[in-house]
């Protein structure tokens, strides 16, 4: 009860019962708090932090996976206009992200940050909703990792199914994560660097062979869908914008490694700018060098449409060499599996943030005496991804990766995902802007903390709305990817309501929801 009653200062009086029973708290510091399990403090630098959330973006699975579908089924010429256009949306958005990350240290991320602004109730059903994204995307890459792993494999005369490679990825990832995260960190930086250089060569190539449609960057071309012609079918916004997105999901998982960072108000501003302005400049780049290889966008959209697999490492065998094909082959599986583990990382955290204040089991929130590492979240993330491998093999079958392992597992579980951190980073974006309403005297710039989330707050409703217009393609005809919404939205509206409940059953628990910092850092 102590380090309740010292808060009480900031806005609140307790009564010798524990009621409280004025306004409530804005925050509770735990840097000094024995009471609470912290992770390891100053583990990893910028450095450490890039690599952790830039592998979650997987710079190799969003080109070769998301890129052709922009141009068969998006925008033809314009993918890396869509590209340009989420890279500024999503520089907006970090704009206002950075002043409230410098504002508040917390593995919560998107959690925490809803509580401050949109109030606690808000928050914990967006809490909860951001774990089940996290969840479902490590369980999504594991589909695509046994996917190409099994058509290596297939190569040299070896069949293993696709769900015990999916359910070896995700029991390796588990194992290499309970330790340090100084591990992970490592790890994730050789697979993040290889996968660039591989692709940086890749654009060299294709850049010196020349044929680049200057169209392609031409940032109206961002809002055009890829017209009809002969056996090329119409593409619609809705879905080259939708993968454009997708792409970067994993950047906003700075903010949740605070609490590890060393100088965190200066690395995780740093590591989210890198990250948004980085990637997008390199997916531009990489988006628009394989119409070097092919002889109008017609063919490379039809290219796109017919056997979206070959569509860079045809143009990489045929210009660049085999090797350089043969290499991303490999690579496409090693960066499929360092995307799972970044995901695995984040969703440890927001476990361990969730169990530390009660909202989920308490022992969720404990760490590793010796690694600080949130082990305990941990293997309980390995067990939900496990189950979801086994319930999509069991109920889907397993004798057609393609359509069991990719399609259906890596992409569904993507568009569940997907569907909930795009919503959220809009709340995000409001949350933020109320925040600094609320708190004159914490303002920054106008800027950062009116236009910037105000502006980032409509973009991102409108990507919402254009992704649920092509639900049906994008659901890639399984009726039952019309519940994914539905289900997603019950995650949240259950986690709103439990939250009403804590504020009428239990206040104390209910007053720590999203509002557990460290300022010690």
């Amino acid at each position: 009860m102590s380090d309740i009653q010292e808060q009480a200062g900031s806005g609140g009086e307790v009564t010798q019962d524990g009621v409280i029973t004025t306004a409530m708290f804005e925050s509770f510091d735990v840097a000094n708090r024995e009471d609470v399990h912290k992770l390891r403090k100053g583990a990893v630098g910028l450095y450490g932090v890039l690599f952790l959330t830039l592998t979650g973006s997987a710079p190799i699975s969003a080109m070769l996976f998301n890129t052709p579908i922009v141009v068969g089924f998006g925008q033809g010429v314009g993918a890396p206009a869509a590209f340009l256009f989420a890279m500024v949306v999503l520089v907006i958005f970090s704009v206002g992200y950075v002043a409230m990350a410098r504002e508040k240290t917390t593995a919560g991320g998107f959690y925490s940050y809803i509580s401050h602004g949109l109030g606690r109730e808000i928050g914990i059903g967006a809490g909860y909703g951001s774990l089940l994204a996290y969840s479902v995307f490590e369980a999504s890459l594991a589909g695509g990792f046994a996917y190409f792993l099994n058509l290596k494999l297939a190569q040299f005369g070896v069949n293993i199914g696709w769900p015990w490679l999916a359910l070896g990825m995700v029991l390796l990832i588990s194992v290499l994560t309970y330790f340090d995260v100084r591990l992970s960190s490592m790890l994730l930086g050789i697979g993040l660097i290889t996968e660039v250089v591989i692709l940086i060569v890749f654009d060299g190539f294709m850049f010196g062979h020349g044929h680049i449609p200057a169209a392609a960057i031409n940032p109206v071309n961002a809002f055009r869908a890829l017209p009809a012609s002969g056996s090329v079918t119409a593409g619609a916004i809705g879905i080259g914008m939708f993968f454009a997105f997708w792409s970067w999901v994993g950047f906003e998982m700075a903010p949740n490694y605070g609490e590890e960072s060393r100088h965190p108000k200066k690395n995780v501003p740093r590591a989210l700018y890198i990250s948004v302005i980085g990637l997008g400049i390199f997916y531009i780049i990489t988006s628009w060098a394989p119409f070097a290889g092919y002889s109008s966008v017609h063919a490379a959209a039809h290219q796109a449409q017919t056997n979206a697999a070959q569509y860079y490492l045809g143009p990489a065998n045929a210009i660049a060499g085999h090797w350089v094909g043969s290499i991303l082959s490999y690579l496409i599986i090693t960066g499929s599996f360092a995307c799972g583990m970044a995901f695995h990382n984040t969703t440890a955290r927001y476990a361990y943030s969730l169990g530390r204040e009660g909202l989920l089991p308490r022992r969720l929130g404990r760490t590793h005496p010796k690694y600080k590492s949130p082990y305990v979240a941990s293997i309980a993330q390995t067990a939900v991804a496990a189950l979801i491998v086994l319930g999509f093999a069991l109920f889907t079958g397993t004798n057609n990766p393609n359509s069991q392992a990719y399609i259906q597992l890596y992409g569904l579980m993507a568009l569940m995902g997907v569907i909930v951190i795009l919503s959220v980073q809009a709340l995000v974006s409001l949350s933020i802007f109320i925040y600094f309403e609320r708190h004159p005297s914490r303002t920054a710039h106008w800027w950062k903390t009116r236009l910037a989330p105000a502006l980032s707050f409509l973009s991102q409703a409108f990507v919402v709305y254009l992704l649920f217009g092509n639900i049906k393609f994008l659901g890639s005809g399984f009726s039952y990817a019309n519940w994914l919404g539905p289900i997603d939205l019950a995650v949240i509206v259950g986690g709103v309501i439990f939250a009403f409940y804590l504020k009428s059953h239990d206040r104390q628990k209910f007053e720590s929801a999203g509002r557990l910092i460290n300022e010690g850092l």
